[in-house]
């Protein structure tokens, strides 16, 4: 029989393992419960609703093409082997997947299972990410070669070997977690990742561009597919697509003199946003480190030895007294999402001004984040607290993104409701209301709300100052050109400068 394992892709259109395997012989489509991924410190009982919510519908769409989806909880190639023995396994196809230690060790355990046994194990591309890869030089052509390929045919006759026992939908119970609190979690399958996708490109993506930065809009004008992307209910290359698709017809309705507003605008911005998408997580798959260790080693030892569990705390329960950072992580322990650049300020404010060393905070918001994906989560988060080398240090000032992003303080009063009815003039700094005015909003501040963890212009100047003595350095120039070397975003290889002629007439190249 033909094994088709499933694992961040749950979906039938558009994947090229199912396809092909149904075309050889009898399918086991199957999909395994891991308990050293839903015992991990970045899993949390959320992810677990959003992939059985996935894995019902799949279950749903493979049974219409005439198969059954197989279920079992266990460790690999442990579940393989099973299989193998009571039923014989011929070929595993699956998608390749870059994800984070534990998978990665686990993909090498059934490698090298499936090599003693003798079986052919199919693995196919689902992004633009690239094994194997030998330079950066040339990435951005082979990535958008891939997503130009065509997509797998959804309408693919499946059979369902004899004798094997489907299993059945694992709950938080049986896997040993509490079922989640959070509220207004996105709904996991592939109808719901279509739905979502439908309503961007055609009623809600029009103000992308412009209204993706704030939390009072980005819910509603940014994307939402990341969730999906990330545990697979779409492909990226479905979604390249349909942006394609969208984009030609606003072309045509523009070359007629139809008003369309900012809609190719916004979707230039949203397909920038694809390609870095498939461009952080090569990082990953081309440094595994990364997860743990910084990517410039330069700054190793800047930030480890002076974590404050306290600071760390009151960051985690959304308690350090600064409005914007307090409203966005508590609107994450609710709803399990929040927009760029509000993540980026929230790490940023972690990693410089409470000077918290970026592995522990991004293991927390690995287990906030509905999307999480680690090849992007790992190598933003190293972004965001300046370890690369070669971004720029980019400290938020978390009073200028009240001003900016919530000056009327809709989002913030949403999720801190103590500050209800603190005026719109004092929502950035309410430390710096007088008594009567914090007794008149009913917020005392060291009370009701607490007072600011750090000062933000000391922290700020300090994060600064310590960043920069590291970056002046001369091996944090050589570290940072191995860096760019290695990770850096370029579309095509450096050129080599044209020769110029002297005056006398010789070729120079200086």
């Amino acid at each position: 029989m033909q094994v088709v394992w499933f694992k961040r892709d749950l979906r039938v259109d558009d994947h090229w393992p199912l396809a092909r395997a149904a075309a050889v012989g009898p399918c086991l489509c199957l999909y395994v419960y891991e308990p050293e991924i839903i015992h991990s410190e970045e899993f949390d009982a959320s992810h677990l609703q959003f992939i059985n919510q996935s894995l019902a519908e799949l279950d749903r769409r493979v049974r219409d093409l005439g198969g059954r989806l197989t279920f079992r909880a266990g460790s690999l190639p442990d579940v393989l082997s099973v299989l193998h023995s009571d039923h014989g396994i011929d070929a595993i196809w699956s998608h390749e997947e870059t994800g984070n230690k534990i998978t990665y060790d686990r993909d090498l355990r059934v490698a090298a299972w499936v090599k003693q046994q003798g079986i052919p194990w199919k693995e196919t591309p689902q992004n633009g990410v690239v094994r194997t890869l030998k330079s950066r030089d040339g990435w951005s052509k082979q990535r958008d070669a891939f997503l130009k390929q065509p997509m797998a045919d959804a309408s693919t006759k499946l059979s369902h070997p004899s004798g094997v026992t489907p299993g059945r939908l694992q709950t938080p119970k049986d896997l040993g977690l509490s079922p989640t609190i959070k509220s207004r979690l996105q709904q996991g399958g592939e109808k719901a990742a279509t739905e979502t996708l439908r309503s961007f490109l055609f009623e809600r993506g029009q103000n992308y561009s412009g209204e993706m930065s704030s939390p009072v809009t980005a819910a509603d004008s940014c994307s939402r597919l990341s969730t999906y992307l990330a545990w697979g209910c779409l492909s990226m290359k479905r979604v390249v697509h349909e942006v394609r698709d969208r984009q030609r017809h606003l072309r045509e309705l523009k070359a007629t003199g139809e008003p369309i507003g900012g809609w190719l605008k916004s979707l230039r911005a949203f397909e920038s946003r694809l390609s870095w998408h498939c461009h952080f997580m090569q990082k990953l798959e081309d440094e595994p480190s990364i997860e743990f260790e910084n990517m410039s080693r330069v700054y190793d030892g800047l930030r480890e030895d002076e974590f404050d569990q306290s600071r760390f705390d009151a960051w985690c329960e959304g308690q350090t007294g600064y409005p914007m950072v307090d409203a966005c992580m508590r609107a994450l322990h609710q709803h399990s999402w929040i927009n760029f650049r509000m993540r980026a300020m929230l790490v940023s404010f972690a990693s410089y001004h409470l000077w918290l060393h970026w592995r522990p905070t991004a293991v927390y918001l690995a287990r906030h984040f509905l999307d999480f994906e680690p090849g992007i989560h790992f190598s933003q988060f190293q972004m965001q607290s300046g370890t690369t080398g070669i971004n720029t240090v980019r400290i938020y000032s978390p009073i200028k993104q009240v001003k900016d992003q919530d000056p009327t303080g809709k989002f913030i009063r949403q999720y801190v409701p103590e500050l209800a009815a603190v005026p719109d003039e004092h929502l950035a700094e309410p430390h710096k209301m007088t008594l009567s005015q914090q007794s008149k909003a009913g917020c005392l501040i060291g009370t009701n709300y607490p007072s600011p963890i750090v000062e933000h212009s000391v922290a700020y100047k300090a994060a600064r100052e310590r960043m920069y003595a590291v970056r002046r350095k001369d091996e944090a120039k050589s570290e940072a050109k191995r860096v760019v070397k290695k990770h850096g975003s370029r579309k095509r290889p450096a050129k080599k400068p044209k020769p110029t002629k002297t005056r006398q007439g010789k070729s120079s190249t200086s």
